[in-house]
């Protein structure tokens, strides 16, 4: 499901369990006014409407002491910011929602922002974390009794596991329909309608045809749902009638069409439309996410722009293999040609359908995880640069002590996100790693925490241990030495609020030892390859991109050694990096 169908989705949700308690006040004529308002100005897409709508709506649901209908209003301003693109926006409103539940320990409806998060992270192509985040969603509503509300959340979670488990999607399909069976039935044909969608996707043809039959006499029962419109689509795409069917997905599902075009055309097998569908589907998406960039972060259109180029390139390279393959081809007679010709023209089609498929998604996964963690520090520099600007600014030494020091921290988590990404980038190549560097392993540790203790909290000690004599030299990488450091060092301040962090050192003839402790959250056994994987991180709110720990084992193994997680340490976590001598 893609974004703009995810977002209409979301918003039917979110609207629909407003007022969810039968509350007295709602029948009161104040109320059915701020409703209406709020929902016109949101229906409208009108911010300068929407918001003081919302606020004063919000306001009176205080005053009645409704916190389930109050939240459900704040998810709602969540859900009008992805309608506008504005997904930074979005994501920090959810970020506040939950620490505002977790603060006030309202568990009741803390299902609400992992619910938004949930949809922000599918919005932005996290797919399993968007899964975590329902699953999460599901467990909290059961533990609160909100039972009716259950089985859109498990829709959510067939829309992105029925690509990739259709078992799991049948599962969790069955489960939304048990559930809506006891406590909304209403729920159940929708449901049905959707079991009979995924049969089409998947290509068991007979059963969607059950379903269709099931859900027409549901129809002519006086049932309906909202996927009535998709069923008779598919339907003619089944009888073999593949142009009438693209022709009623354009006239009938709007933006949402251009997805089941490209299922109509990709089941018929006719591929060369169903890679020009899916490159429309892709210029569409591509629009889109400028918007959503433009508003959160400038600088990557140069990242789109290499993107575009190299997508330009691949295309020339297809076209000119194209050409040469033609050419060969037509050196052979009679039907050998015919048949070869189509049978390798059509291979080529489908891989570079494929290949377009997978770039997508690699653009999303990198644009979601750099733009939000640029944008706070450049909000900072920006804000105080403001403040400083104002020549009616009363300001003591110390104060602006303060914020040149939160400037320049702000700063340096931008240059830490490009050197993070350059780094692992330079390292990516088969160049032969140069250890030219005749390096005292204590001093430089030692300079390296002296520099580097500012950035860790308040409350959290730097230790250093180490074994080695202070004249105990090895000969290697220093720069790359220094970076390993600093991954662990800065993992380890970023997950430890209170306690310490210790570096230690020690070697024997073969290796040397570096060690670094916290008595942070720790970190799960079966996570503990997870970790190093690009892009992962096992708290949403935590600062970064999730590329540290990769560069550090990346870098490691350059100098010919390892890091790891030892599985076996509690109170925190401890990473084990090992250099060879020789």
């Amino acid at each position: 499901m893609r974004p703009r169908t995810l977002l209409l989705t979301l918003t039917l949700i979110c609207m629909g369990t407003t007022g969810y308690a039968a509350e007295d006040y709602q029948k009161d004529a104040v109320f059915l006014a701020l409703r209406d308002s709020m929902h016109h100005a949101f229906n409208d897409g009108d911010s300068a409407r929407f918001f003081p709508a919302v606020n004063k709506l919000e306001d009176y649901l205080m005053k009645q002491n409704d916190l389930h209908a109050y939240y459900n209003q704040r998810c709602n301003e969540i859900v009008f910011l992805m309608n506008q693109q504005k997904i930074f926006e979005a994501y920090k409103l959810a970020r506040e929602l939950s620490m505002e539940l977790r603060e006030k320990k309202i568990d009741k409806e803390m299902y609400m922002a992992y619910n938004m998060l949930g949809h922000i992270n599918n919005y932005c192509g996290n797919r399993e974390t968007a899964k975590e985040n329902w699953y999460d969603v599901l467990q909290m509503m059961e533990e609160q009794g909100y039972y009716s509300n259950m089985p859109p959340i498990y829709m959510n979670i067939v829309n992105v596991a029925l690509d990739d488990n259709a078992r799991e999607a049948d599962s969790l399909l069955n489960i939304a329909k048990t559930i809506a069976e006891k406590y909304s039935p209403e729920r159940v044909f929708d449901i049905e309608t959707r079991q009979t969608l995924s049969y089409y996707y998947r290509g068991d043809i007979d059963r969607f045809m059950e379903g269709y039959k099931a859900y027409k006499e549901g129809e002519k029962a006086g049932k309906s749902s909202v996927h009535g419109r998709s069923m008779e689509i598919y339907h003619e795409a089944v009888l073999g009638n593949t142009d009438k069917a693209v022709q009623m997905a354009r006239e009938s599902l709007g933006d949402e069409g251009r997805d089941a075009i490209t299922q109509i055309y990709e089941k018929a097998g006719r591929w060369k439309e169903a890679y020009k569908a899916l490159k429309e589907n892709t210029a569409s998406s591509d629009s889109i996410n400028n918007v959503v960039l433009t508003n959160s972060m400038m600088g990557i259109r140069s990242e789109m722009m290499i993107y575009e180029a190299e997508m330009k390139t691949s295309k020339l390279r297809f076209y000119l293999l194209s050409s040469v393959i033609l050419f060969l081809i037509m050196l052979i007679t009679g039907l050998i040609y015919i048949t070869f010709s189509r049978r390798r023209h059509m291979k080529e089609l489908k891989r570079a359908y494929e290949h377009a498929l997978e770039s997508d998604k690699m653009k999303t996964a990198f644009i979601q995880n750099v733009s939000h963690e640029v944008r706070t520090p450049l909000n900072i520099i920006s804000g105080f640069a403001q403040v400083i600007a104002d020549p009616n600014l009363d300001a003591g030494g110390e104060e602006r002590k303060e914020i040149s020091k939160m400037m320049q921290k702000s700063a340096n988590q931008i240059t830490g996100l490009i050197d993070e990404m350059l780094i692992l980038s330079l390292n990516e190549t088969s160049e032969a790693v140069k250890k030219e560097d005749s390096v005292e392993v204590n001093d430089l540790l030692r300079d390296f925490l002296q520099e580097n203790e500012y950035n860790i909290n308040s409350d959290t000690k730097l230790q250093f241990e180490t074994q080695l004599a202070d004249d105990y030299t090895i000969q290697t990488n220093e720069n790359m030495l220094k970076s390993i450091v600093n991954a662990l060092v800065d993992n380890a301040a970023k997950n430890t609020s209170k306690g310490f962090i210790t570096l230690k050192a020690n070697a024997d003839e073969q290796n040397l030892t570096l060690v670094v402790e916290d008595t942070g959250c720790g970190i799960p056994a079966k996570d503990a390859e997870r970790i190093f994987e690009r892009f992962v991180k096992l708290d949403a709110f935590k600062a970064g991109i999730g590329l540290g720990l990769p560069i550090c084992r990346t870098l490691a193994e350059r100098l010919g050694g390892s890091v790891r997680l030892d599985t076996t340490y509690q109170g925190g976590a401890r990473f084990v990096v090992t250099i060879p001598l020789a």
